[in-house]
């Protein structure tokens, strides 16, 4: 635990790519096979069950230290975590526990199934024997709040300079459905026979956002342009006779699209096809609330398929009779797709649409229609481009159509976490109703390091009431408020839902009198929604 400490630590203080792949090589090399393979596991979300309720850890930590309830609400309102804040408050350890990360994960999956006496005999003394970094880490893995600020490619960058592989594969190796309790590390990075699971899918390609004027990119003829449709990205996968489909998340999403299960007969076997899931009625794409209604259900009632019926707009075809084909050119993977679709006889699978275009003005005209068929851009792709794993630069771009806006007044403020703990950067921000003030939406990002404790030192100095770790303040400073769309809400007192809101800039320029209206928004939805 004390070295699994000491590399989280080394990953928060930096904000350097190198320095942190520099510090999982260097775990990595003192750690066992069963610590790296835990390693892995964590930093890609695969954590067992909770084994014990945060209101046990919260009362069994008052019990110990003594302290009021009060005081240690008003506590974790200032740290901002539950884990840290009882790091903090509970007693110096009486002894020294040495265990390493693969032996603690092992005791706590272990844990689920004890009763809550036995449970808290084992929490108190972890607790006991460990110091302030190492129980830190302990509560975040007893809570289920165990998070790291590390994406996918850092990580498979690290443990390909690590082991000597190809990063593809290892990203393919670590990717599907694998349990780390019944995985070992060597199967799981150094077996040759990555498709050992029949449902693993492969690493996704992604795109930049375009960065450079659009005729930079050379001659139009180069490159295929398809709509950027806004649903959760995924691959249909048909391999031993039976069908599987995967979200960009590594969620196997099968069961919640029995519709998209149709097209299996259809299917040769060895095939993987990579797209995106929408909600698609009557041949249009509905906006994104309406494909929510449809995720993370465990039955699919007959009504909810008529209402919002699901669809797979295709975009690649990554597999085909049981061959890895990404290496081929886009082109001759785009035909091979065309062939497979044309053997399905239903609209539940389609291809995405090419965007005809032979001048770049002319695709930039088309670019600006992009609202209408409730998508968020175009896509361009480089017809030579091979399919590679995560991001490369200069092979697909993403082009998309600048955000609908509003300007807001921020009325509530709630500290960070992590880093930001120590400020107020979680903003809640509202528009006039009458005389009134509706809440509209929450943001976190799009203020520089100056601008946050510039908003951090008016929300202490102009607070008005105070609801837990909530602050309510003066309704005084405005921002212009971005989104990618609007929808209907019932759960919003407002009546409507921004899809990604952030801040584009703080309207130092305007007063609170100047903010839009929630007539403003409704007539968004009604052309827009």
């Amino acid at each position: 635990m004390k070295n699994f400490a000491s590399l989280i630590h080394a990953l928060e203080i930096s904000n350097k790519t190198n320095d942190k792949i520099n510090a999982i090589i260097e775990y990595l090399s003192i750690a066992a096979d069963d610590d790296r393979l835990w390693l892995i596991a964590l930093f890609t979300g695969r954590r067992p069950k909770r084994p014990v309720k945060t209101t046990l850890i919260r009362q069994w930590a008052l019990e110990i230290t003594g302290l009021p309830e009060w005081l240690f609400l008003e506590s974790y309102s200032n740290v901002g975590d539950l884990g840290e804040t009882i790091s903090l408050i509970l007693p110096r350890p009486q002894y020294r526990i040495e265990k390493s990360i693969s032996q603690w994960m092992c005791e706590l999956t272990g844990l689920y199934n004890k009763t809550d006496e036995e449970k808290k005999t084992y929490v108190l003394n972890a607790w006991n024997g460990l110091d302030y970094s190492e129980r830190f880490i302990f509560n975040k893995l007893i809570g289920g709040g165990f998070r790291v600020g590390i994406s996918y490619k850092l990580l498979v960058n690290a443990l390909a300079k690590f082991t000597g592989e190809e990063e593809s594969k290892i990203m393919h190796s670590i990717m599907g459905k694998w349990d780390p309790l019944d995985t070992s590390y060597t199967g799981l990075i150094e077996s040759g026979h990555v498709n050992a699971d029949h449902s693993k899918p492969y690493p996704f390609c992604l795109a930049y956002p375009i960065d450079k004027p659009v005729e930079e990119l050379g001659p139009p003829g180069e490159w295929q342009a398809e709509w950027k449709w806004d649903g959760i990205r995924g691959q249909i996968i048909k391999r031993g006779d039976e069908l599987f489909i995967w979200s960009r998340g590594e969620e196997l999403v099968t069961s919640q699209f029995p519709e998209l299960q149709l097209i299996k007969e259809y299917l040769p076997n060895g095939v993987v096809i990579d797209g995106e899931i929408l909600a698609v009625k009557e041949g249009e794409v509905l906006n994104f609330n309406h494909l929510q209604k449809r995720l993370n259900r465990k039955t699919v009632s007959k009504k909810l398929l008529l209402e919002t019926p699901a669809g797979f707009y295709a975009y690649d075809l990554l597999e085909w009779k049981g061959a890895d084909i990404r290496e081929q050119p886009f082109t001759e993977r785009r035909h091979l797709l065309e062939q497979v679709i044309e053997h399905i006889p239903f609209g539940y699978v389609l291809l995405s649409p090419v965007v005809q275009f032979s001048e770049w003005q002319q695709l930039e005209a088309l670019r600006e229609e992009a609202r209408d068929v409730n998508s968020e851009g175009v896509m361009l792709k480089a017809k030579s481009s091979v399919y590679h794993a995560g991001r490369k630069k200069g092979d697909w771009w993403k082009w998309k159509i600048s955000p609908l806006s509003i300007d807001a007044v921020l009325i509530y403020g709630q500290k960070g976490s992590g880093r930001r703990s120590a400020f107020y950067t979680d903003y809640t921000f509202a528009v006039k109703s009458g005389s009134q003030l509706v809440t509209i939406a929450k943001a976190y990002s799009g203020l520089t390091d100056k601008e946050i404790k510039e908003v951090d030192r008016f929300i202490k100095n102009n607070s008005i009431e105070k609801f837990g770790p909530v602050r309510t303040v003066k309704p005084e400073l405005v921002f212009e408020i971005g989104f990618e769309g609007i929808a209907a809400s019932n759960r919003h007192k407002a009546g409507v839902a921004l899809r990604f809101p952030r801040i584009l800039r703080w309207r130092k320029d305007k007063t609170a009198d100047e903010i839009n209206t929630i007539e403003d928004l409704k007539e968004m939805l009604g052309k827009y929604g």
